[in-house]
């Protein structure tokens, strides 16, 4: 698509969030924007009008998913949320770009603080720019696989996105009812904003659990001559495992604390997934078809494709929609839907590693 196809002046042109005290060096993110928006495959070609209908339908099928989907999952969004963005993937990456900014900050500051002799400004600049470059392009990459998100923005306003050229794509690609797979897609999506508003503790908690990692994560000077020691020795595993590459350097402890935070990825996605093919032929009539050519679509990379995905840990991704959805409807058996809901209690409920791959032990710590 074109970029006047979904950059409508209230959503895909996202205002920028203003950034306070930002370290001096390391990331220049207004370059990683420029450089994603620059390298960026737009998607399907449309007319102005078709653009225009899309973006007027994706709105419309996230109006309708938010009663079916607090019906189905027995969660209730508070009132007065942000309407829901419909993006181009030049959009996307701006969005991206900020909630990373936000993330990243206080990875930059140790970074900084580890710095045993001065940087140049004019080196820092140029820093600045590679890293902002490396960002922009797997921005980029990335902005072709995400139908949908719900933006978390750290220190801004979080909301619901839709990617409406992945979308068209992936409708055209499967040949399913456009009606029914934006509203299928939407589902998701609005599952996804249901579990962070109603749930009103789940979003700090998921934020500072990974911005910590993040900053534990990163390398000091001392740490990257061994790191590239890891990667060249250990790269045929990241291959095999598709667990990505940032397995890598992650000591057991760290491993452990990734795991635990895997674990309630699986469990949100797994949900959303859940939550989406329950509400069923009553509001989607082809949802049968839709979810057996997606899952079809979803293992089908080849390629280069295939690698990019192993080494960003992607594939790993989608073990997390599988194991995620056998946990949700396995609890749901055992204990109901009411049972299940319990998940979200506290941080203290929400399943550990091993319990998202044995669900009955889940059951029995937290119902007895």
């Amino acid at each position: 698509m074109t970029d006047t196809t979904h950059r409508t002046p209230e959503d895909a042109r996202r205002p920028e969030r203003v950034a306070g005290g930002a370290p001096a060096a390391s990331v220049d993110y207004e370059f990683a924007k420029r450089t994603g928006r620059a390298i960026v495959n737009p998607g399907p070609q449309v007319s102005s009008d078709e653009a225009a209908a899309i973006v007027a339908d994706l709105r419309a099928a996230a109006a309708s998913a938010v009663a079916p989907v607090a019906e189905t999952s027995a969660l209730t969004a508070p009132a007065g949320a942000p309407d829901p963005l419909v993006v181009d993937r030049a959009g996307w990456i701006s969005a991206n770009v900020d909630s990373f900014r936000s993330m990243l900050d206080p990875v930059v500051d140790k970074l900084n603080a580890t710095k045993k002799s001065s940087t140049s400004a004019t080196a820092a600049a140029i820093g600045g720019k590679v890293t902002g470059a490396e960002m922009g392009g797997l921005l980029a990459f990335l902005s072709s696989k995400v139908l949908g998100q719900y933006d978390l923005a750290p220190g801004g306003t979080a909301r619901l996105m839709l990617v409406a050229p992945n979308i068209v794509a992936a409708e055209r690609r499967m040949q399913v009812d456009p009606t029914d797979f934006r509203r299928w897609v939407a589902m998701h999506e609005e599952t996804h904003r249901v579990q962070f508003t109603a749930v009103p503790w789940l979003r700090d908690h998921m934020v500072s659990r990974t911005q910590a990692l993040a900053v534990d994560l990163a390398p000091t000077p001392e740490d990257l001559s061994k790191r590239f020691e890891q990667l060249t020795k250990n790269l045929p595993q990241v291959l095999s495992s598709g667990e990505g590459v940032g397995q890598l350097f992650a000591t057991p402890e760290q491993k452990a604390r990734i795991a635990e935070l895997t674990a309630v990825m699986s469990l949100l996605e797994g949900h959303a997934d859940v939550v989406m093919d329950a509400v069923g032929p009553r509001v989607i009539p082809s949802v049968d078809e839709i979810r057996r050519k997606f899952d079809q679509r979803r293992n089908s990379s080849v390629g280069v494709d295939r690698l990019l995905r192993k080494l960003l840990g992607l594939e790993a991704k989608m073990r997390q929609y599988r194991d995620g959805a056998v946990f949700v409807r396995a609890v749901t058996d055992q204990v109901g839907r009411d049972g299940f809901n319990a998940v979200w209690t506290s941080p203290e409920t929400l399943p550990r590693a091993a319990e998202i791959l044995e669900p009955d032990a889940w059951v029995r710590r937290v119902h007895g």
